[in-house]
Parts: C-alpha cells; structure tokens; sequence
C-alpha cells in the first residue's frame, strides 16, 4: 500500500510542472483552455465528495455525523484559507514588497494544501485501491489549474520562470510526504480513517463552491458557457463510472 500511496502522491506533484503550460500558450487560448479545466475540475471534486468519500465514511459512521464533521471541515477550510491570505495589501507604496511576500506565502500555502492533499489520499487508499484511485483523480484535476494560477502568482512575485516551476514543484513534492505520514498515522489509528474521509469531502466542497464554482458562473460567452457546463457534468460521470 505505501508503494500505492507514494506513486499517487508523486504523480499529483507532476501536477506542477503544468504550470509551465503559461508559458508556452497564448493567454487567449490559455484562458479558453482553462475554464474548460476548471468546470472538469469542479465536476470531480464535488463528485469525489458526494459520490465516493461520504457514502463511504458514512458505513462506518452514522450519516449526521459524517455531515457534520464534512461542514465543519467546510468552515475549517475558510478559515484556515483566510489566515494563509491575512498579507494581501493593495497599498501602492508597499506593492513591490507585497508583492514579494504573496509569493512566499502562495508557496507556504501550497506546502500545507499538498500535505493534507497527500494524507488525504492515504486515508482513502487505506479503504480500498478504488476509492484511493477516485480521489487521486479528483485531486490531480485540481492540482493542474491550480498549478496555473500559482505559477502566474510565482511570475507576478518576481520569481523567473526556472525558478517559479522548480519552487512549484518542491512544495508540490510535499504531497509524498504527507501521504507517507499520514499512511503511518492512519495505519496506527485506523478506526480515524472515516472521519478523514469526512474532512477531506468538506475539503473538497469548499475548493469546488469557493473556488471553482464562481469561475464558472462568470463566464459570459454562450460557447464557452456551454462547454464548460459540459465539462463539469463530464467530472461527475467520471466518479460515477468509477463509482461502478
């Protein structure tokens, strides 16, 4: 299993090295291509929480508590999203050091989502190679316009482009060390696992309606409105394909 978990963890840290796509696309055609990864994106990540994650943690759990630990991992995420962003400044005369702070912090906030995202898929691999395969998925779709917008946020920060996708993919690697820990931790208190599984559907909630969602929603264009439709509805059938 830990050879399972290591090989998942490292694959989403490859997840990074998209984050060079920015470089070589046109921003119009990136921007097209994006919302279309976004709306795939979200159409997982809800379908991992509400089609795999909760009924599972639910057999072993009863279904209010599941739901209720899944909320408060949902609250638990602003928050702890709110403290990773406190540095935002848009004082002009402190742009330039602000700047350069939102860039060490998208790293050190990237550091923290990864190793929860690699404990995360311990946790599910603990219960089955299926459920561990569905949330490595889930999580791999978000890491990859994920990694766009940190690599663009890397760029705006000053870093230059080696550096910008060798510091992503460092703090990307963080994801193995959190699934080898996590793994060891599961692995001792087991019967921990469900209420995992419930932390990481609100998780995954919370990315997809305060992240994602509202991308999708400001799309204008009746094409690119469509499409992206589409593609949100293509995630769901993917975890309930692999669902059955």
């Amino acid at each position: 299993m830990l050879s399972q978990v290591v090989i998942a963890n490292f694959i989403v840290s490859l997840g990074s090295i998209i984050g060079a796509i920015p470089l070589l696309i046109k921003s119009k055609k990136l921007e097209t291509f994006l919302i279309f990864l976004v709306s795939l994106s979200a159409g997982t990540l809800m379908g991992g929480a509400l089609i795999h994650l909760i009924p599972e943690a639910s057999e072993k759990l009863s279904i209010n508590t599941v739901m209720l630990i899944t909320g408060l991992a949902f609250s638990g995420f602003l928050v702890l999203e709110k403290l990773l962003h406190w540095h935002h400044n848009h004082d002009p005369k402190r742009q330039k050091n602000t700047k350069q702070i939102i860039g060490y912090m998208n790293l050190a906030g990237d550091l923290v989502h990864n190793f929860i995202d690699g404990a995360t898929i311990a946790a599910t691999f603990n219960v089955s190679p299926e459920l561990g395969l569905t949330t490595t998925i889930a999580i791999f779709m978000h890491e990859v316009p994920q990694e766009l917008g940190d690599m663009g946020v890397l760029l705006h920060a000053g870093f230059s482009k080696t550096q910008a996708l060798l510091m992503n993919f460092i703090t990307a690697l963080s994801a193995v060390w959190g699934g080898i820990l996590g793994l060891c931790f599961i692995q001792a208190n087991y019967n921990l696992t469900p209420y995992l599984l419930s932390i990481a559907a609100g998780g995954f909630i919370y990315i997809a309606a305060s992240d994602l969602v509202p991308e999708i929603k400001m799309e204008t264009k009746l094409k690119e409105s469509l499409g992206s439709l589409l593609m949100f509805g293509l995630g769901l059938l993917i975890m309930i394909w692999l669902k059955g």
